[in-house]
């Protein structure tokens, strides 16, 4: 008989939901996690995540941020902690490109609430956002924000409350079949669960040329102006298309409401390097920061004040942008490169997760690694 029913490796955002979801199935969980617990090396850091229903990047997200949503509402409930702040969400930009095009189609196909605002509208009640006159937006109701810290924890601490075994700074990697060798020596179990992040080619090596990893930086500054109407924002993203002269085309750019502790958060989507997970540069450059500067002083220049912090975190992206969640053998699935836009769903990609472990479930096709050949 195997020692345990399931070995969760890894046990950031995913890890921790897997973890939890299995044990409180009542199955014996290990969790082995190599950096310790409460760490902010891998993905899932700075303090805030964006949570949104009208969902850009694929319309068949929609359902799945629903579950999570109510996931995540439902951990709040049993576990005493607050995780979820609901602000509505703001997406603004040309009215043809991905953002606002894609978010409206999910919306409308979902039934979702929200409305659509045009330039006037938009200087109007975001007067400090600064918009071309033919742009558009649309606001999403259903839309906040994590705190990714605070849910990660919870889900660990959750889960040992229902009998998991949970262990840090403890790297592992799979022997054989549902064989685990870690630090503390070799552990059996019937079902294996991966959730590296960006170690997963390390413990997975079939999955090394499906992914790569990408250096991203969060700022947090301090407005010059007008801090009060700052917290009062949604979250928010927008797609601006102007280039500056010497920086990529980096177009996404999205933010939180001012936080009086730490300042107004910003930061550019997919504008990092392509780097090892083992050799990040954690300290953030004159460049990086010139990026969302140059930003800023064209869309919101009130926000373009002193810096008072950055994070350096990783994205593990796939080649078309979404996640991969699948099966690597009869006993062992996984999932991985959520890109940049995963941490909303870990609620519901762990109880996915523990869904395809024990029942033979499967994940939705558009997400499976057979998509990609």
């Amino acid at each position: 008989m195997s020692a345990y029913d399931a070995i969760v490796i890894g046990l950031g955002a995913h890890g921790s939901a897997a973890a939890y979801h299995l044990a409180k199935r009542g199955l014996r969980v290990l969790g082995l996690e190599q950096f310790a617990r409460g760490h902010t090396l891998g993905s899932s850091g700075g303090l805030s995540r964006i949570i949104r229903l009208s969902y850009f990047e694929h319309p068949e997200y929609v359902p799945l941020l629903r579950r999570a949503w109510d996931l995540w509402r439902e951990l709040e409930e049993a576990s005493g902690e607050s995780l979820l702040t609901q602000t509505g969400g703001l997406y603004v930009g040309p009215p043809d490109a991905e953002l606002v095009a894609g978010s409206r189609e999910s919306a409308t196909r979902y039934g979702l609430a929200h409305w659509m605002l045009d330039a006037p509208e938009l200087r109007y009640r975001f007067p400090l956002f600064r918009v071309d006159d033919d742009w558009r937006a649309l606001f999403d109701v259903q839309a906040g924000w994590l705190a990714p810290e605070r849910c990660i924890e919870t889900h660990l601490r959750m889960a040992e409350r229902e009998g998991a075994t949970l262990r840090f700074e403890e790297p592992a990697r799979i022997e054989s079949g549902t064989r685990v060798i870690s630090r503390s020596g070799a552990h059996e179990a019937d079902r294996v669960i991966v959730t590296a992040g960006a170690w997963m080619p390390e413990v997975l090596p079939a999955l090394k040329d499906q992914l790569w990893i990408e250096r991203q930086v969060l700022f947090w500054f301090e407005p010059l102006a007008h801090a009060a109407e700052f917290a009062k924002l949604p979250i928010w993203i927008m797609e601006d298309v102007t280039r500056p002269e010497g920086f990529p085309a980096y177009r996404q750019y999205y933010g939180f409401p001012h936080d009086g502790a730490h300042g107004f958060k910003v930061a550019a989507m997919h504008q990092g390097d392509h780097v090892s997970p083992n050799e990040v540069d954690r300290e953030p450059r004159n460049i990086d920061e010139e990026r969302v500067r140059s930003f800023l002083r064209r869309r919101i220049p009130d926000a373009n004040g002193e810096r008072r912090l950055a994070k350096v975190c990783m994205y593990t992206n796939s080649p078309d942008g979404q996640f991969i969640i699948d099966r690597a053998d009869a006993a062992t699935v996984y999932a991985s490169a959520c890109s940049g836009h995963g941490f909303k769903f870990a609620s519901m990609i762990g109880e996915l997760l523990a869904n395809m472990a024990v029942d033979g479930a499967e994940a939705p096709a558009f997400l499976r690694a057979s998509r990609l050949g």
